[in-house]
Parts: structure tokens; sequence; C-alpha cells
């Protein structure tokens, strides 16, 4: 199969960071098809050998063990090539089509990995320019808008120019295997599906944690915030991926169905919800992993005196016969006291103990980890000791008690650690137009209708961000500030 991979931004942080390393993994496992080229776009004056010594000189900052050596880049290095293009000048699209139309392949993948006030643009240009056929697709990072109006204004303009079939809007998160397996969890099993209602289920806990600060990203994140970067787009696709209906195919449209039935169904906010279920806060300076770092407002790029969150948590619920009434909660922040993202379910307790137990906690629990472990641990309770009361050693009377048992099921341990990552399997499937990982556009809009009255009751004025010290608030202590606090957080957690 022949195919051409335009990356426009092809010399930008996310090309060098991401999506050259996915490719090179890609071509290294032997699924990238050998008849295909990568064209980087971008405004430098390059020729395609220079651009091959800078990809080259950015593998550098690799992890070691996706680091090529100097035969296996020598081969990639040949798929290569760079055209110059600004993206605001129409005459420069005629240089990209001529590249192009030196061998009119089968498949041309537009990858705009770059700012998102571009895309709009980019498209336009692309179809004047004639390049935008049916044998080309298009690839959108996130964000797309930073609201609902905004994101229908690029999605129209998009839309001008391809079809909805041809549109890839991209969440990586989508893409990870551990996302992957939560699928094949729900719906390659029939364990589960039995247990997965309001009556067993007494709430589900969707966890992001991160242990770094926004790093140099703090231009971007002024404008952008926790709830737009974490919550409108990977937390609500977590969300939907656990409460979903079973879908009636594998087909794209069938799955995303269903997940846009859920984010339709999530209970809208009202003025006491938004004050009683919502809690953002900004971390301050603190300490991770045993050295100084510096609050949020003093990172380049941040206003000092910034109200932008860098921690959500809320409480919602989905309003459907399965899950009336299971609160799902939601919690997502940047240094907090480590790198820890799960999903949590926590089921009812036995309707009739004739055993004691421990005080406290959920004994009845699915965990689905994300990252950076990637398995399943399923918490029982299992027959533990004898209290006896003024019983003899060696004698039978006393009250059973049961305690705590786990099964903790590493993914990476089972099928080893080389598997596919979340770029690299995304990537493929757009070479291959499979849409199952990409969102659809109503989807997006669906999930900015129901984000958007949060950051409304914020602009008001309302609920200024808490502080809490950098590397100190891991996700058990922020639950337990919510609940006391915010009342976010129910006891039942």
């Amino acid at each position: 199969m022949s195919f051409e991979l335009v990356l426009f931004g092809g010399t930008g942080d996310l090309a060098w960071r991401k999506l050259m390393p996915a490719l090179f993994q890609a071509f290294r496992h032997g699924t990238l098809p050998a008849q295909g080229r990568i064209i980087g776009v971008a405004r430098d004056d390059l020729s395609d050998d220079q651009y091959r010594t800078l990809i080259q000189s950015r593998f550098e900052e690799v992890e070691g063990a996706k680091r090529p050596n100097a035969k296996e880049f020598a081969k990639f290095a040949e798929m290569l090539h760079y055209v110059q293009l600004d993206v605001s000048k129409p005459g420069d699209y005629a240089r990209l089509k001529a590249r192009l139309d030196e061998r009119n392949a089968e498949t041309v993948v537009m990858y705009i990995a770059t700012a998102p006030t571009l895309f709009t643009t980019a498209c336009e240009q692309l179809g004047a320019a004639g390049l935008a056929t049916p044998r080309t697709r298009i690839v959108l990072e996130k964000p797309l808008g930073h609201d609902l109006a905004s994101n229908r204004e690029i999605n129209a303009a998009v839309r001008q120019v391809f079809s909805e079939q041809q549109i890839f809007r991209i969440d990586h998160y989508l893409g990870k295997p551990s996302v992957q397996n939560l699928f094949a969890l729900r719906f390659g099993n029939a364990l589960f599906e039995p247990l997965w209602r309001r009556e067993l289920i007494a709430n589900i806990q969707i966890t992001i944690a991160e242990d770094l600060g926004v790093e140099k990203r703090g231009a971007f994140y002024e404008t952008t915030g926790a709830l737009r970067d974490m919550v409108q787009n990977h937390a609500l696709q977590l969300l939907c991926a656990i409460a979903m209906e079973p879908p009636i195919s594998a087909d794209a449209d069938a799955i995303r169905d269903e997940k846009l039935k859920v984010l339709r169904s999530l209970r809208p906010w009202t003025p006491e919800t938004l004050g009683l279920h919502v809690v953002r806060g900004q971390y301050t300076a603190g300490t991770a992993y045993g050295e100084r770092v510096q609050g949020y407002r003093e990172e380049p790029g941040v206003d000092p005196s910034s109200t932008t969150e860098t921690f959500v948590a809320l409480r919602t619920e989905i309003d459907s016969w399965r899950w009336a009434g299971v609160p799902f909660y939601i919690r997502t922040g940047k240094r907090l006291a480590s790198r820890d993202s799960r999903i949590e379910i926590n089921f009812r307790p036995a309707p009739h103990p004739i055993y004691r137990t421990p005080v406290g906690g959920a004994f009845n629990q699915l965990v689905i980890n994300l990252q950076p472990k990637d398995g399943l641990e399923l918490h029982l309770l299992a027959e533990g000791q004898v209290e006896r009361k003024g019983a003899k050693a060696g004698t039978r009377s006393g009250t059973q008690t049961l305690s705590p048992v786990q099964l903790d099921l590493d993914f990476d341990k089972r099928f080893g650690s080389e598997r596919v990552g979340a770029y690299e399997r995304l990537l493929l499937d757009v070479i291959d137009g499979r849409l199952n990982l990409f969102v659809r556009s109503d989807e997006q809009e669906a999930a900015w209708r129901w984000v958007e009255p949060i950051l409304d009751h914020w602009q008001s004025g309302h609920q200024e961000p808490r502080p809490y010290a950098a590397g100190t608030w891991g996700p058990s202590a922020s639950s337990a500030m919510i609940a006391r606090d915010g009342h976010c957080w129910s006891e039942e957690t």
C-alpha cells in the first residue's frame, strides 16, 4: 500500500517528540507500509537531507530502547522528505502538490500538528490547492476550540473541505494499550456484564494524576487549564468507555453512537451542583521527588496573578436506566504526589453480612490501571484470622473476620514491554482508514456542551482555585480535602 503522510508543523515539538518516534517504532515493527513517504512541512528552509539530520538529532532525546541505531535510522530516513511551506501562504501549497503528484499514492494523510488557530486556514488552503481529494485524510490534534462555539466553527470549516469520514480527530488516550484493554474487558468478556449496573455498583472514580508541572507549556496552559486540557476530552472519553452500552458491532459509528448517548445523558449542571460538586485547584511551590519546584504562577509564560486551574475534581451522574443514582467522580491534576491514572469500580457491600469485616474502604473493587502500570486489580474479601474472646489458643470459638485480598494482573508482564504505543496505533489506523478510535464531531460538541457551564461559572468570578503544594497532594489527600470542603466526594468513598 502506498501512502503519503504529510506532517504540518514537521519541525515542531509534537512532530519530533511524539510522531516521529511513533512512526519509527511502526517501521521497526514492520507494520508501517514500505511504499510510503513521510513529508515534513514547515516554514524553515531545509533540504531533505537537512531535515533528516534534524530528525536524527532529535532522536537523541528519545528514551534509549526506542532510539534507532545508525543503520536503522539510515533505512528509516529513506522515507523522510521535506517541503518548505507557510500555512498562511496559498502559493506555497503548489510546491506541496507538485511533490505529492510525483507518486500519486493511494492514501494521503494530512496531519495538522500546528497551533489550533491554523486548522481552518490549513484546510481551506488544501481545498483551494486541489489537495483535498477522496484519497485524502485529515488528522486534527486537540484542542479543537476553547468552547462550544469555537469547536463548532472549526468543525464547520473543516467539513466545508472534507467529509466526516475523512476527518480523524485524535485523542491519544484512546490509543493507549490500557484503554484498548478497557474496551476488551467490557465487550470481549461476559464475566462483568451482569455486574455492570446501578444495583451492584456504588460509585465509579476516574483519576488522571500527573506528577509533572506545566513545564515549557505555560503560555499554552494559561488559555487552557485542566478542565479543557484533560476533562473535556480524555476523562470524558474514559467515562464513555466505562458507561456506554455494548455496541451492535465493532464498526466505528456503532461505537461512537453509544459514546454519544452517554455524553447526552450526563446530568446537566445547575448553580447548586456547580457549587457543591466541582472543585478546582492550583499548585504552589513545593517538593517533588526530593527537589524544590516552583508554583504554577512562577512557571515561564504564566501570569503571576493567574487563576487558571491545574487541578479539577467533580461529581456527576448519568441519567439512564443502567446508571441512575450512581455517582461518577473525575479528578485530574498536575504536580500531584505521583503519576497515577486509574479507574476504580467500587461495588456495593454484601446486603446481609455474616462476617466481621475491616472498618472503611471499598473491599469489592475492580481497579483498571492505565498508567504508569497497565493492568487490572480485583479486590475481594477472604477468610482472615479468628478473633478469640477469652478462648484458649487452639480452640475454635470466636468471631470469624474477613481480610482484603488482591488479584493483580500486570499486562506489561503478561504481554511484554514492546507493546504498540498510543500514537503508533493511531497513526497506523489513520493510514488504514480505521475511525474506531477517533472522535466524531457530535461527540466533541456534546462534551463541550456539558463542560461549558463549568467554565461560565468560573469566568463569572465563582470558586477561585484552591492552592495546593506541589508534590504533596496525591489523589487520596485530594479526595479527603474535597469531601471535607467541597462536598464533591461522598462519604462512601
